[in-house]
């Protein structure tokens, strides 16, 4: 058995997991048993390296003695570079041959965080997922994940000869919005307008800052009404955005996203539709573009809160809606990730099955 460590690093918290490992010896997934795991707000220590060592006083005292933790892998909410990084929202610069110094363990990786979401894909249960479309799912073929968070994030598994797969990361999430209709078209002129820009990429649509485009976008329109809640929710989300010095009571995404699901507001509702069904155009996009039989994962923190407005259906038909590829769209399974802890599942494995 092999002792690792693993992290799911993000800029406003982060989560350890101490894992007790099956060595590996055919080729499939090893077996994996949790030992400690807890949680931390990132922006309350000045390094990474603290906050492990802090996690293992706390793992020693709940265990009895520490076990030697063999590898370690964190998954990075940022770039990641030749085991380096400078993570987005975080004063961190992270190198994985400091760390490993530092934490006495002899192998660290760093990964991208939604690179780890990939792996995290191959360790998810039955119970894990919501199958939106069953499809023909063929498990020699590749695998496609896209997930809307805070922005967009997208990656690709390639089945390798050995039975396991090969993460690769994408940066489609900023490819151009390619509007499917005039209201979209609509939709565009006004991004561009709002934030001072001159195109426009899919995250900024398919996002947790696209649902707040949209709605911003609509209610602007004749004829859109907004609910007297929702005008105080705007109103405090406006007046504390001009007061970047103040924390934020207000998510206006999230706000929005309760309100249509609760279906009593017509505006929020269709700042919902409007929002599935470019995310359902761009996973088919994405889709087309490898042909993933293996799946198509929608992973992210907005699916899971939003899983009743997917079944409705939107997504699937905008994903569908391929022209001459309609047929192949059909066979592709299509699942939602309802396991938030799915980046820190592919942690855990990276660092069991990479030397």
């Amino acid at each position: 058995m092999t002792i690792l460590l693993a992290g799911d690093i993000g800029g406003t918290k982060t989560i350890l997991r101490l894992v007790d490992s099956e060595t590996i010896i055919e080729p499939g997934l090893p077996a994996q048993i949790t030992l400690a795991e807890a949680r931390y707000t990132s922006q309350d220590y000045p390094d990474l390296a603290p906050m492990v060592k802090e996690f293992f006083a706390q793992a020693k005292a709940q265990m009895g003695s520490l076990p030697v933790v063999e590898k370690a892998c964190f998954g990075i909410a940022g770039p990641v570079i030749n085991n380096t990084s400078e993570l987005t929202n975080l004063s961190w610069s992270l190198s994985a041959t400091r760390l490993q110094h530092t934490l006495n363990i002899p192998t660290i990786h760093l990964i991208n965080d939604f690179a780890a979401i990939g792996y995290g894909i191959l360790g998810l249960s039955d119970e894990d997922i919501y199958t939106l479309q069953e499809g023909k799912r063929n498990k020699k073929a590749p695998i496609a994940v896209l997930g809307a968070g805070t922005g967009l994030g997208e990656c690709f598994l390639i089945p390798l000869s050995n039975g396991r797969y090969q993460v690769y990361s994408s940066e489609g999430s900023h490819a151009d919005f390619p509007p499917r209709s005039a209201l979209e078209f609509r939709l565009l002129t006004y991004i561009r307008s709002l934030y001072n820009i001159e195109r426009v990429s899919v995250e900024r649509v398919v996002s947790g800052l696209g649902i707040t485009a949209i709605y911003q976008f609509l209610r602007s329109q004749d004829g859109m009404s907004e609910t007297p809640a929702m005008r105080k929710h705007y109103e405090t989300w406006e007046r504390e955005l001009s007061k970047p010095d103040i924390e934020a009571t207000i998510d206006l995404a999230a706000e929005v996203s309760k309100a249509a699901l609760s279906q009593n507001d017509e505006l929020c509702e269709q700042t919902m539709r409007l929002f599935i069904e470019a995310y359902g155009a761009e996973a088919g996009n994405l889709a087309l573009k490898i042909l993933p039989y293996g799946g198509v994962y929608v992973a992210g923190g907005i699916a899971p809160k939003i899983l009743p407005l997917l079944k409705e259906g939107h997504f699937i038909k905008t994903f569908h809606s391929k022209g001459r590829m309609r047929p192949l769209m059909e066979q592709m399974p299509v699942y939602v990730v309802l396991n938030p802890k799915v980046g820190l599942i592919g942690a855990s494995l990276y660092a069991a099955l990479i030397d």
